[in-house]
């Protein structure tokens, strides 16, 4: 970490456990759908619940716990110095992961899809959704059927879009499924990175869930990775 930054710190409930770490210089840039920066490390952090047994969440639907997620970029020309895990937390094991170029799909009933195949549908019952075929669905579930790491592409979220979740959240649950503003505000979200359960670092989210950080396409041009949001999904 940046010898001038401190462990981030959720105020009220304490530090965030650190979840992974992304060398940016050596991801396939030019295979990336979304303008990461070209070096640096992006470290994502995350209130797991280690220090109050899981009492306390963080939802993206309370704008309170927002503290309990956040993404530092590391400049690779900043000053760092080694850090080890602040008091009370047990640091996950050392996993390392190498990057390898997939296809991603998104469900039926994204704005993304929406948009492209059924413009001006409502949103209404997702199941009403003019592609929302059985057929459809079973050859989306045999392309991709499990959530796994993942940095940019669709995302794959274990319940509803994330990024409906994420759009609900900054209207602050104003607006309802078949409410236009919904589905504008999930389409200003991209992936950043999602991470799965994982039982070689002894991870895990809920029950077998994934946690998602999303981020708008002008923060990240910006690195204003300080703006990225974030929610997890399980079973």
């Amino acid at each position: 970490m940046p010898v001038d930054v401190e462990w981030p710190v959720w105020d009220g409930h304490g530090p965030l456990s650190l979840v992974a770490s992304i060398d940016c210089g050596r991801l396939p840039a030019t295979a990336l759908d979304i303008d990461l920066p070209s070096a640096g490390t992006l470290l994502f952090f995350y209130f797991d619940g280690q220090l109050d047994d899981g009492d306390a969440l963080v939802l993206a639907e309370d704008r309170e716990s927002w503290a309990g997620a956040r993404v530092l970029h590391v400049a690779a020309d900043e000053e760092v110095m080694e850090r080890g895990a602040p008091a009370g937390l047990k640091p996950y094991p050392v996993v390392p992961l190498t990057a390898r170029v997939e296809m991603t799909a998104t469900e039926p009933w994204h704005p993304s899809v929406r948009a492209a195949f059924a413009p001006g549908a409502p949103l209404g019952n997702r199941y009403d959704h003019p592609v929302c075929s059985q057929e459809f669905l079973d050859a989306l579930w045999e392309f991709d059927d499990e959530v796994g790491h993942q940095i940019g592409g669709h995302a794959h979220s274990v319940q509803n879009p994330v990024e409906i979740e994420i759009a609900e959240a900054v209207l602050d649950g104003e607006a309802s499924w078949d409410d236009p503003r919904l589905s504008e505000e999930a389409g200003n979200w991209v992936l950043l990175a999602q991470f799965d359960s994982e039982d070689a670092a002894d991870m895990m989210w809920g029950d077998a869930g994934a946690l998602y950080w999303l981020i708008r396409p002008e923060d990240l041009v910006e690195q204003r990775f300080d703006r990225a949001m974030f929610t997890w999904q399980c079973s």
